[in-house]
């Protein structure tokens, strides 16, 4: 069986589910496990995102949207040379991963027609069904349903947890800062489950741009900096503007030290297995007294105010 992976998350699926010999395509952001690396790349992207700030970032991709181009594009004689047997791809978000039309385009030039696997997961009991289907698809389904099943007790640890807490902080969970992006999708659900309350993004939706001063009037206590796909050295870069926006040092979060920088490319953006860790991280950040493992340095970090 021959695979290719058209998004990064759908990688890390495949190798949980021992299929890491099959791959033989994946895109230039796939970099877990580190194996992955050493895949051939038969996607890449058309922004230069390592060298341009979120703004710039942001500017490119609504650029590129408006002009009705693809932010990614398939190198067709990679995925020729490829020749999978299984592509796995997604209908969710433009920005994060290749158009589906683009796939079907890529495909009809292909000698032999691969099976297409999409996956499209809002929340993260999706995330979890999905892996189940790729494992459906591609001859490993006992291997999905123990990795699911893993997953779940641990979800189920922290639910156990948190399901009785009363006081329930306010949360902010920021994907983006140039302009601010409020997460959506699984992030609320995580939230909810981490032992906190949610009021600026919503459960099963996209992301959304949210105005600074409706961030201020939430007063968040605690606030979690995940822009998507960036690592924790650079999520830091990049939240430093935040501290000069008005009212910033009057935030209920910024007074008690709990803004939050996270490696959201590890934990946060991509709808795979981590996702779980990201789980179990906001737990520790919003409940340290209840959680008291203390997280990687390399997963998080406070962030002075």
């Amino acid at each position: 069986m021959r695979i290719c992976s058209l998004l990064p998350s759908a990688t890390e699926i495949a190798y949980a589910l021992g299929l890491g010999d099959d791959v033989v395509g994946v895109t230039h952001e796939c970099d877990y496990p580190p194996e992955a690396k050493g895949k051939r790349v038969v996607v890449h992207s058309a922004i230069a995102s390592e060298r341009l700030n979120s703004r710039e970032i942001d500017k490119q991709v609504g650029d590129l949207l408006r002009a009705g181009k693809s932010i990614y594009t398939i190198d067709q004689n990679a995925l020729r040379e490829a020749a999978p047997d299984i592509i796995l791809t997604q209908d969710l978000c433009d920005v994060c991963a290749i158009d589906s039309n683009e796939v079907s385009m890529a495909i009809s030039f292909l000698p032999r027609e691969p099976r297409i696997v999409s996956l499209s997961p809002t929340t993260l009991t999706n995330v979890l069904r999905d892996m189940e289907k790729v494992g459906a698809m591609t001859g490993r389904a006992p291997e999905a349903a123990l990795l699911a099943q893993q997953l779940n007790r641990r979800i189920a640890g922290v639910r156990e947890k948190t399901e009785s807490i009363s006081a329930r902080p306010r949360v902010a969970c920021l994907e983006w800062f140039e302009p601010l992006y409020a997460a959506g999708h699984w992030i609320p659900e995580m939230v909810e489950w981490a032992g906190g309350h949610d009021g600026l993004g919503r459960k099963g939706e996209p992301s959304a741009k949210v105005k600074w001063q409706n961030v201020a009037d939430y007063a968040p206590e605690v606030m979690v900096l995940m822009p998507c796909g960036f690592d924790l050295e650079r999520t830091i870069k990049e939240g430093e503007p935040l501290q000069q926006l008005t009212g910033w040092k009057d935030l209920p979060a910024v007074k008690s030290g709990r803004i939050f920088a996270v490696n959201g490319g590890a934990f946060f953006s991509r709808p795979g297995p981590r996702l779980v860790d990201g789980l179990e991280l906001l737990a520790r950040l919003i409940h340290p007294k209840l959680f008291q493992t203390a997280p990687a340095p390399a997963a998080a970090r406070r962030v002075s105010g």
